[in-house]
């Protein structure tokens, strides 16, 4: 037990190299040139190497608790869950080019660190996907994350049981299917994919035994991170109910994302550490200035106006996103979904 925890803490002080390096004249709030340019004065590749490090390093350390038994294996599996999908964060601004300071670093890191070991696609494949197509067509017909939403059963008219099914997804086994249809078509486009996906299984199993493998890998990676990162996608945006809007940046992304969590503390902290890491939670910040840093994603969302929803809860009561998202698609009589709109924000 003591050499999991110490490994678990290893890994969370070599991230901070990371967090420590990118905090230095960071202001409360400012405008994205401001930003951008502190960014690029910052910009380097040995912190993100120590950040997705420590995180494998992490996900070791849950590997060696998940030996010591049923109650452990149930705790590591949400731990290397929530690591899996940090890495997922962390490739996704790799992706925008902002995660270290060139190209090729940003694509080797998010693809040997977090593409590969987790079966995801390569890394091209993402960048078309969500740079292209989803970014300047987010809750249009378009976006592919719509339709992914969509295909899950979020459709107008659905019934309570199929939208609560469809909230529900990754467990299903429809959902459980299409991970794992996912990963196989990942691994088989090049046995050095396949490979990785192998390795680390073996490399689980060589940690912390079959209980590690189980609950360190296979649980994690096809129940629990996919579930995580399906509550990602939902509180991204207002998908159903978008609100029309034409003018800058910030402006038209205020219109159709959400910010969850504004004004508790506690409950905003624990998203960022498990569902929502690395500037997730500014997930409007980032739709309006995608060239922008996690680290400096808060600083610009002060400097915004807030977006058109900002819910308190994520499944329960009138003004949660689970509510909203069950009302957009109900037919209702016009004006029902009217929401207030903020003044504009360059």
């Amino acid at each position: 037990m003591l050499l999991c925890l110490s490994v678990l803490a290893a890994g969370i002080v070599l991230r901070q190299a990371d967090r420590v390096w990118f905090a230095r004249r960071r202001p409360h709030t400012a405008a994205v040139g401001e930003l951008i340019a502190l960014q690029r004065t910052r910009a380097n590749d040995l912190t993100p190497i120590c950040l997705m490090a420590g995180q494998w390093l992490q996900i070791t350390g849950w590997w060696l608790l998940a030996a010591q038994g049923p109650v452990a294996g149930a705790v590591a599996a949400f731990g290397v869950a929530a690591q899996f999908r940090h890495l997922q964060e962390l490739s996704h601004f790799a992706v925008h080019g902002v995660l270290a300071r060139t190209a090729r670093a940003n694509r080797l890191l998010a693809e040997a660190l977090a593409h590969l070991p987790l079966g995801l696609a390569p890394v091209a494949v993402r960048r078309r996907r969500h740079v292209r197509d989803h970014h300047p067509n987010a809750t249009l017909a378009t976006d592919p994350n719509l339709e992914e939403l969509r295909d899950a059963g979020l459709r107008p008219g659905a019934r309570r049981t199929q939208f609560a099914a469809a909230l529900l997804f990754p467990l299903t086994p429809r959902g459980v299917g299409a991970t794992l249809g996912t990963i196989a078509a990942n691994a088989l486009r090049s046995p050095g994919r396949a490979a990785a996906v192998a390795a680390v299984l073996a490399a689980a199993y060589l940690t912390g035994g079959p209980a590690a493998a189980v609950f360190g890998v296979l649980v994690p990676r096809l129940l629990l991170y996919p579930l995580l990162a399906w509550c990602s996608l939902l509180v991204e945006h207002t998908w159903f109910d978008p609100e029309p809007r034409t003018g800058s940046p910030a402006w038209v992304e205020g219109g159709r994302c959400l910010r969850l969590y504004p004004r508790n503390r506690a409950l905003a902290a624990f998203a960022a550490a498990t569902w929502l890491p690395y500037g997730d939670l500014h997930h409007y910040a980032h739709s309006a200035h995608p060239s922008v840093r996690w680290n400096y994603l808060p600083a610009l969302e002060r400097h915004l106006a807030p977006p058109h929803f900002a819910p308190p809860a994520l499944l329960w009561g009138p003004g949660s996103v689970v509510r909203r998202h069950r009302n957009a698609l109900q037919p209702h009589p016009a004006g029902d979904m009217a929401c207030s709109s903020p003044t504009p924000n360059t």
